[in-house]
């Protein structure tokens, strides 16, 4: 088991208040991505799950026992750090047999978890190497697996993937997933990657200077964002965001409409515009279209045959227009 159940829980630097107070239930086998803005309180929330940061106020309770007061060794829990922490004196092996050994573990069970661990992780042809001789991402894997051969309750990654470039960045993004899949034990991600968020979570916790501003799947998330910070945040490229007289026309003191929602037409339309820049991806081009309404980002197919300076029309598309109020939240 592995449910992981915060209740009111707060955390303050001296005057400071970081985190107010939070609630929120993680279930067992989750894959529960935090994410949200630099400085928004994601990594201090993951700390104070470890037991590496003490609770100011609140509970914390891991499998329906109340962990608050319980040293880090005690909660079951594995962590994952964005540095690798690896031993670089050691073996491959050591290192990953390094828990285990100050646990007291049999020799002979420390043999199994390593192999079965080294399996999982593809590391088995790389247990006699020493760190400084692997790659990034090889790394990155000996630190997963340490935290495997403890076969924690629930797993902690704190930005694991943000030493790394962007190839690896998405090999080792699937490598976590699938592991996710295999094991089927909790995991409690953070990241200030909203793609990362996207592709590899169950549910998302958004954060914003320590508040939850909503939980959710991906598509729940993407589809019906509760306000303008999670509309903004949620999606690559953002959401485009018009106020003014535009917005009053519908009703709202904002609309939003997502780059892939705005059909792309050279002859009529709801706003009229001249491309910009354009972003060529390969498969999809980013338009960015100065129009009286502001400039939008539009996606449009890879093989556009648009230049800076044409004129276009962009018009949303039926239903896919996000409307807000006048303190951002979101109208149904």
């Amino acid at each position: 088991m592995g449910s992981i159940t915060l209740k009111q829980v707060t955390k303050s630097f001296g005057s400071t208040q970081v985190i107010p107070p939070l609630d929120l239930q993680i279930e067992d086998g989750e894959f529960v991505v935090f994410v949200g803005p630099s400085g928004c309180g994601k990594s201090t929330l993951l700390r104070l799950i470890a037991g590496l940061e003490d609770v100011t106020s609140g509970v914390i309770e891991i499998d329906g026992v109340d962990a608050t007061s319980k040293p880090p060794a005690k909660r079951g829990l594995a962590m994952v750090f964005q540095s690798y922490a690896l031993y670089p004196h050691m073996s491959v092996k050591k290192n990953i047999a390094f828990p285990l050994r100050m646990a007291g573990i049999d020799p002979d069970e420390i043999e199994r978890k390593i192999a079965a661990a080294a399996s999982v992780l593809n590391l088995t042809d790389y247990l006699d190497r020493r760190p400084g001789q692997l790659s990034g991402g090889q790394r990155q894997r000996v630190a997963i697996g340490r935290a495997i051969v403890r076969e924690p309750e629930a797993f902690l990654f704190d930005e694991p993937l943000s030493n790394l470039d962007a190839s690896l960045r998405v090999n080792m993004r699937l490598e976590i997933s699938e592991l996710h899949q295999s094991l089927k034990t909790t995991m409690v991600y953070v990241t200030h990657d909203q793609v990362e968020a996207m592709t590899m979570a169950d549910k998302i916790v958004v954060l914003h200077a320590g508040v939850i501003e909503q939980v959710g799947s991906p598509l729940d998330l993407y589809r019906n964002p509760r306000n303008l910070f999670v509309a903004g945040f949620i999606g690559s490229p953002r959401m485009n965001f018009i106020e003014g007289p535009e917005a009053g026309k519908q009703g709202a003191a904002t609309i939003g409409v997502r780059p892939e929602h705005i059909a792309l037409s050279t002859t009529e339309g709801m706003w009229k515009g001249k491309v910009g820049v354009s972003e060529h991806l390969g498969s999809d081009t980013f338009l960015h279209v100065h129009t009286d309404a502001g400039t939008m980002t539009v996606r449009a197919d890879g093989e556009v045959g648009l230049h800076h300076g044409d004129t276009v029309w962009l018009t949303p598309q039926d239903g896919r227009v996000h409307r807000f109020d006048e303190n951002g939240m979101a109208m149904q």
